[in-house]
């Protein structure tokens, strides 16, 4: 039977120590991403189990995404310490294409380590100015859903949406949606940087056509924009819409 500490993690610990021995473990914070598409990553980890039945001890990547917890299935490891055996996981993680690791521009804005930071940071659902925007439109008394999709068949995911009005909000990054205002060009490997800011700006003006096809109100706020003015311009589409006999948000 394998150790207990090949495989525990240190009881006690804080959420901040155990993101260290995530990170450490997988040679970086950036590594432990796991590619949602739009240029949108979630931070994944490693979950260590020992099955008793066969005596092994299994990994598996877990993250989170749409507000659901994912998990795959890595492998087995068999080194004699945690840390040993977390290593080992990433590394076949990685190899299996599971986890990728997030590339920063090189001369963005994202260049600077507290850039780094905030990217790294970026998740599919969440996001600081999603929750300052839904939080003032709580304060205002509207009830919304999150991050679900608007047409349960297309695969575009709203970040505040109010079903019974159709009206649909998405929250977009100014690196990745290419804000006009702070969207600063890469100076190395411009082509390829700018193929996928473009291919993000295309899918989200597709979106918007969809959407609009089937009768939605589509409404896009940058994350830089006050989140009260625009709690202001969402909540008087979704009154409009209201007054116009399309219902009542839910």
């Amino acid at each position: 039977m394998p150790p207990d500490r090949a495989w525990k993690p240190r009881a006690g610990g804080s959420k901040e120590s155990r993101a260290t021995e995530q990170d450490r473990a997988a040679g970086s914070r950036l590594a432990r991403a796991v590619d949602l598409g739009e240029g949108r990553f979630a931070r994944a980890s490693i979950a260590l189990r020992l099955y008793r039945g066969t005596r092994r001890i299994r990994a598996y990547l877990r993250w989170s995404q749409e507000g659901q917890t994912q998990e795959r299935y890595v492998g087995e490891v068999d080194a004699d310490t945690r840390a040993a055996n977390l290593v080992r996981a990433w590394e076949m993680a990685h190899a299996a294409g599971l986890a990728t690791t997030e590339t920063v521009p090189p001369g963005s804005w994202a260049s600077s380590a507290a850039s780094r930071a905030v990217m790294s940071a970026n998740k599919g659902r969440d996001t600081k100015p999603e929750k300052l925007l839904r939080s003032a439109l709580h304060r205002h008394g509207l009830r919304y859903r999150v991050g679900v999709r608007p047409l349960p068949d297309l695969r575009r995911t709203a970040d505040v949406v109010f079903t019974k009005v159709r009206v649909a909000v998405f929250v977009d990054g100014c690196y990745w949606h290419g804000c006009p205002e702070h969207h600063r060009p890469a100076k190395k490997g411009t082509a390829f940087w700018q193929e996928k800011i473009t291919g993000n700006r295309a899918r989200d003006a597709e979106t918007n056509e969809i959407l609009r096809d089937a009768g939605w109100l589509v409404i896009r706020v940058w994350e830089h924009e006050d989140p009260e003015l625009a709690a202001q311009a969402v909540i008087r589409a979704v009154r409009s819409r209201q007054e116009g006999g399309d219902g009542k948000q839910s």
